[in-house]
């Protein structure tokens, strides 16, 4: 994405919200002038982030965070970030980027007895995985084992109640210098996220898999 960075565009995507807005909207929401909230919409579209139609701007679940994950790449300081983002948004991307990969897709699957969720499930070729979204600002090796641990027994538990699953647990994180393993489980930043799943059954192997006894 080759975001023309204008310096007010942090702010502007407070002003990303699903369905139509209005410049004017968009104005009113981020507190931006009219020409800058019109600049950094159109600069928006550009990038293939939104349509536009007569004089309202759509936008899709997990578009803010195609923009925030651009800003990153381009230096912008994940704390000032990560305050225009929420769960959903980060959850919608994950989703968009398996749904776009083929996969069949499973947001917010509630679980019975003990009640456990699973943020994003995605199945393709027999194999399910199993994503915790983590929107965090920092990582703690600590705080990931915790994480880790949990999704596992998520996994176990998805796996038992779901015949003949084969199902690998993953941690998608906000940002993170490259992807990492703990105890076998992966740990990937959303911006290299498309890649892992382009690579994901070559590198199966690497990876803890957990399937029906």
């Amino acid at each position: 994405m080759q975001l023309k960075i204008h310096p007010k565009i942090i702010v502007g995507l407070q002003g990303i919200i699903s369905g139509g807005i209005s410049v004017e909207d968009f104005s009113a929401v981020t507190k931006l002038n009219v020409i800058d909230s019109e600049t950094i919409l159109d600069e928006f579209l550009k990038n293939d982030i939104g349509t536009k139609q007569d004089n309202s701007y759509y936008f899709e679940d997990g578009d803010k965070l195609k923009i925030a994950v651009a800003l990153l790449e381009n230096g912008f300081p994940i704390d000032e970030i990560s305050i225009a983002l929420d769960w959903k948004d980060f959850e919608g991307l994950t989703a968009t980027i398996l749904a776009s990969k083929d996969f069949a897709v499973i947001k917010n699957m509630i679980l019975t007895k003990p009640r456990m969720e699973i943020d994003v499930i995605g199945i393709r070729l027999g194999i399910a995985i199993l994503i915790d979204c983590k929107h965090w600002k920092r990582y703690s090796i600590s705080s990931l084992t915790s994480v880790v641990k949990k999704q596992i027994k998520r996994t176990k538990h998805y796996v038992a109640k779901t015949q003949g699953a084969i199902a690998v647990p993953v941690i998608v994180t906000l940002y993170q210098d490259k992807v990492d393993f703990i105890q076998s489980v992966p740990i990937v930043p959303i911006f290299q996220f498309s890649s892992f799943i382009d690579e994901f059954y070559g590198n199966l192997d690497q990876m803890k898999t957990i399937e029906t006894n």
